[in-house]
């Protein structure tokens, strides 16, 4: 497995580049990646259908010029922004046949994730359908989608280590479905950081994922690729 520790300079190119990774290995011009990135300025991504009426709170976005985007996976609406650790996985389903099914994907990947944060010291739990949280208190502290492939998967998560939980509140409604054991809880009493350092998670993932060589560019088949998207694929949101 590569590492690609890349964070691109626009919420549309860092949203995309996990596409563009999907395609590729799709295409057999590429193959299995862990990526990590952070944009260091706040925007919303809605996951493939939420709805922005449902998730947002409109004057605050509109009044702080918060862009809002909208990618190709699953899942709820997130914030992003610096503290937010990004993880984005490509994964073989031939190598890996534990993720031939949505549900069963979800636990064999973020089994994965809970363990390298406990190697660090970090009590944390799987929680279906897609969270991990701290334990005892299951707060959540990473959201995660997927989009799936023909012959490969791209998972992705949020790992917030240092983030503005304030800002949560500030942006995003209390989303109408939420997971059991969230029950009424508001976004403060619901989300956490962890504690410990983006390193340290990036070490930890490396580690356990086993990704072995390192890149820190994109390579031209992915900047071809990257560029195309860009050019065909309209992931911003206009908010009327």
């Amino acid at each position: 497995m590569i590492l690609k520790d890349i964070s691109l300079n626009s919420p549309a190119e860092n949203i995309l580049y996990d596409e563009v990774l999907l395609y590729l290995a799709d295409q057999g011009k590429g193959g299995e990646v862990l990526r990590f990135w952070e944009s260091p300025s706040f925007f919303v991504v809605l996951g493939r259908i939420s709805k922005e009426q449902e998730d947002l709170n409109f004057d605050n976005i509109i009044k702080d010029q918060i862009p809002v985007l909208r990618r190709s996976s699953g899942g709820g609406t997130v914030l992003q922004g610096p503290g937010c650790l990004n993880f984005s996985l490509i994964l073989s389903k031939e190598q890996n046949p534990e993720i031939a099914h949505l549900k069963k994907s979800y636990e064999f990947v973020l089994t994965k994730v809970v363990q390298s944060l406990k190697n660090i010291g970090v009590e944390a739990e799987f929680l279906p359908v897609c969270d991990v949280a701290l334990t005892p208190q299951q707060k959540k502290v990473s959201g995660n989608a997927q989009k799936r492939g023909k012959k490969f998967i791209l998972h992705h998560g949020t790992l917030l280590y240092d983030f503005d939980l304030k800002r949560i509140e500030q942006y995003l409604r209390m989303p109408k479905d939420v997971p059991a054991y969230r029950g009424q809880r508001p976004h403060l009493e619901f989300i956490a950081n962890l504690s410990c350092s983006a390193d340290e998670v990036k070490k930890a993932m490396k580690h356990i994922f086993n990704a072995a060589k390192a890149e820190t560019q994109l390579n031209d088949d992915e900047q071809k690729c990257l560029k195309i998207f860009l050019n065909t694929k309209n992931v911003c949101v206009k908010l009327s």
